[in-house]
This record gives structure tokens, sequence and C-alpha cells, in this order.
């Protein structure tokens, strides 16, 4: 995998920004570092059941991609979505006491790491499934368009999403539609521990949406102004032209699959390129370099994200757990008669 953007590219981005602006997205980079640090800190002290996959490496992706929209706009993801629920503006308190399966949590300790859900921020899950929110996706853009809203829904997905019948026949309708949703593949180059090579007859992911006539582009995925210029450019388009889009973003994993994953299927030479282009590193550099931060200054900024992923933990730890007796209160959305709410334990009659 290579970058499809200059490293001056960044700098020269970063030259015409306001040195606010700069320091905002470098903070949220490094809060969604840091409480992915301690999400996968709390999977290992068995505080976080289930499954946990990180946003570690992909911090630049997602900010970029959530500074593009509207508090209003949709969000569907994948189950690597901690970094993408707190960009969204779901507070990391919340959050973490989902992974901790704490009633306070976004799904009230139901949902766990995969299945953020959070109708006042509009992200809409979280999805276990792989491609299961491609389609759901597709129906609220239609929603939005059936009701005249100028509202638009970002889809986001990996790279291995991209070969199943779900991501065709969703992109096939929303062109057909003109649907206002944006696809965005996160290309770390590894569908679990299979590369894009191995497994796609055409490696540059972008290139499907010709087979719909619709936009796309790729980006580097470690340029957090470059990802958002460019959603930003199809996300408008999407909203006031009925242009769908598919937006590839090329980043790195630095870690495995999910929290358990050792990675072993990667070289050695392929880790190293991957912590050369950690997005915060070369972030930092930039912001430097053009005078919008100092080294005290980006310390603050990085104590002050510590401070906060510390509070998430601190705050998930003290929740509580789900009473029991709630645990059918979700099976479904209306009552259903007979419906049966025995626990194991519980006498058959």
């Amino acid at each position: 995998m290579t970058d499809t953007i200059d490293r001056t590219t960044l700098l020269s981005n970063a030259s015409g920004e306001e040195p606010e602006t700069l320091c905002s997205y470098y903070r949220q980079m490094v809060l969604i570092r840091r409480f992915e640090e301690r999400a996968a800190q709390g999977y290992t002290q068995a505080k976080v059941g289930g499954y946990c996959h990180l946003n570690l490496g992909e911090e630049a992706t997602v900010v970029g991609l959530m500074a593009a929209l509207r508090p209003t706009d949709y969000l569907f993801t994948n189950y690597r979505e901690h970094g993408y629920a707190i960009a969204k503006g779901i507070e990391p308190n919340r959050v973490m006491a989902e992974l901790y399966g704490r009633s306070t949590g976004t799904s009230k300790g139901w949902g766990g790491s995969m299945h953020m859900y959070d109708t006042g921020t509009r992200l809409l899950g979280g999805y276990g499934i792989v491609g299961g929110q491609l389609p759901l996706a597709v129906g609220a853009a239609l929603a939005i368009d059936y009701r005249g809203g100028d509202d638009m829904v970002m889809c986001q997905m990996g790279d291995g999403t991209t070969n199943i019948g779900a991501f065709h026949e969703s992109l096939n309708l929303a062109a057909l539609w003109r649907l206002p949703v944006v696809f965005v593949v996160i290309n770390n180059n590894l569908g679990m521990g299979t590369t894009v090579e191995k497994a796609s007859a055409e490696p540059e992911l972008h290139k499907r949406a010709a087979a719909y006539r619709m936009t796309g582009e790729r980006v580097d995925g470690t340029d957090v102004l470059a990802v958002r210029d460019a959603a930003r450019r199809l996300v408008e388009a999407a909203r006031t032209e009925g242009k769908p889009a598919l937006l590839e973003a090329v980043s790195h994993r630095l870690k495995g699959h999910s929290v358990v994953d050792p990675a072993k299927y990667r070289s050695e030479t392929e880790v190293a390129a991957a912590h050369q282009a950690d997005p915060l590193t070369l972030f930092k550099e930039t912001l430097l370099r053009v005078g919008a931060v100092d080294e005290d200054g980006a310390a603050a900024l990085e104590e002050s994200a510590q401070q906060e992923a510390d509070a998430a933990v601190a705050f998930a730890d003290s929740s509580p757990h789900p009473e029991v007796s709630t645990l059918f209160d979700y099976t479904y959305a209306t009552p259903v008669p007979g419906e049966s709410r025995r626990l194991p334990a519980d006498p058959l009659f």
C-alpha cells in the first residue's frame, strides 16, 4: 500500500488553516488515541466484554470525515466505531460506559463495543455484521429524499466489505435513485488478515464506483485536512444534487484486527511503515512547523486529552450494571402477546 498524497501536501494544507482549527483536530485525534489505548487496557482487565476493534492509526480519517458533516447528518459505521462516536459528538464517558457494559452507556450497556447507537447525534450504529450497515444507510437516505430534507448520510466500512453483495446492491440503488449518501471505505490494506490485493481483482477500491456511474475518489487517510476537504466536496454534492459517491481513505491499522489479534500476518517492514505513517506524529510535526502551536501548547493538548480519556474510564468503572430485570426490555419495539421473559433459572411454569 502506498501513500496517495505527498507529505508536503499536509504542510501546504495546514498553512492556510486557522490555528484554532488545527489544534482542535489534533486534540480530537489524541483523545481518540488515548481513549482506544484505555479501551485496550480495559479489555485485558476483563472489564470490556465481547469483541473490541480499535481505531488506532486511523484517527486522521475519523476526525476528517466527521468534520465534513453537519450535526444533523446521519452516520452508519461498522464495528470499529469508538472514534467515530466521539468525533460525532457522543461524550467519551458514555462511549466507554458502553464498552464496559454499564447502564450509562450509549445503548444502556447492552450493545457493547460493536453496537454504538445514539439518536441524539444521529449515529445509527455500530454493526457487527460485515456490510450490514449499507442497506440501512441507503434506506435512511431514501427517507431523507422522500421527505424532502437537506440532511445526508455517511456510511463507513472496511475494505473487506467491498466484496460482498450488499455493497454492490446498495451502491446500485443509491445511484439509480440519486440518494444523498456518501460511502466511505477505510482501506488499511487488510480485510482481517488478507491483503486487498489478494481479495480484490481491483485493489483500487474507489474505482468500483465507476460501475454505477458514481463519483469515486481516493484520499490519504493520514492527512486529516485532505480527508475533510474530499469528504466535504462529496457530502455537499450528495446533499444538494443527489449525487452519491464512494470515497476511499487509505490509512494504516497500527494493531491487529481486534484487541486479541497479534497480527502475525504482517512483516516487520509493514509494521514499521505503519508506525512511520502515524497520523498523530505527522500532524503534530506539521502544527509545529506552521506555528499553530509550540511544544508546550501541544503537550497541554495531549495532557487534556489524556485526562478526558482517564475520566471516561473512571465514569465507566463507577457506573452501574444493567438490572437483570431489564434483559428483555428491548427485544421488541412494541409489546408482543405471549412474549417470554423467562430467565434460565426460572421455573418453566
